[in-house]
């Protein structure tokens, strides 16, 4: 065998390597990407239910106004934000701590938590705030392991030409990580 047939073969392997690491580094940028619209979804249902479970307790907790309002200009806000998820994070973060506040007065009144509505209302609202919290953790993964990839000698190389950038994790504030204190 020839030199240049060495070099064509070379060249062809550095290609299919390059084609290999192109694909896989596309391949896990879709998946944060659909991480991320995972949890844009999963906001937008918890937006969807706010109203419902505002009014159910207004009917309950009528001087409870200030919560009430404050769940509701949170909601507002979220609205105004627009954009993506990342974009919207603080909003979406004040919003879920007035909707803990929300469900601690509720625990105030027995007759508003015996209501099936809002008994409903309430495990509808947990279910998607824990469907928030596992979208939020596997587009968490997602980004971990693409920026793990794009960091790695030698596909950071690689990465830089093509042009593949490093993505912003999803984090919460540090008032969301303290827990609701409610007094009267």
């Amino acid at each position: 065998m020839s030199s240049i047939n060495y070099i064509l073969i070379g060249v062809g392997l550095l290609a299919l390597w390059l084609a290999f690491i192109y694909n896989s580094l596309v391949k896990m940028r879709m998946r944060a990407r659909e991480a991320l619209s995972d949890i844009d979804v999963q906001l937008k249902r918890r937006f969807d239910l706010i109203p419902n479970i505002v009014e159910t307790v207004k009917g309950y907790a009528s001087h409870e106004k200030g919560v009430l309002e404050n769940v509701t200009k949170a909601r507002a806000e979220v609205a105004q934000s627009g954009g993506d998820p990342l974009e919207r994070e603080g909003a979406e973060n004040m919003l879920s701590n007035t909707l803990k506040t929300l469900f601690a007065v509720a625990e105030n009144y027995p007759d508003l938590k015996a209501n099936a509505n809002f008994l409903d209302l309430q495990r509808e609202l947990s279910d998607t705030e824990n469907k928030i919290q596992a979208s939020r953790r596997f587009f968490n993964t997602t980004v971990k392991d693409l920026n793990t990839k794009i960091q790695s000698f030698p596909v950071n190389m690689v990465a830089k030409i093509l042009g593949f950038k490093e993505e912003m994790f999803f984090e919460t504030d540090d008032e969301e990580k303290e827990s609701v204190q409610v007094s009267f």
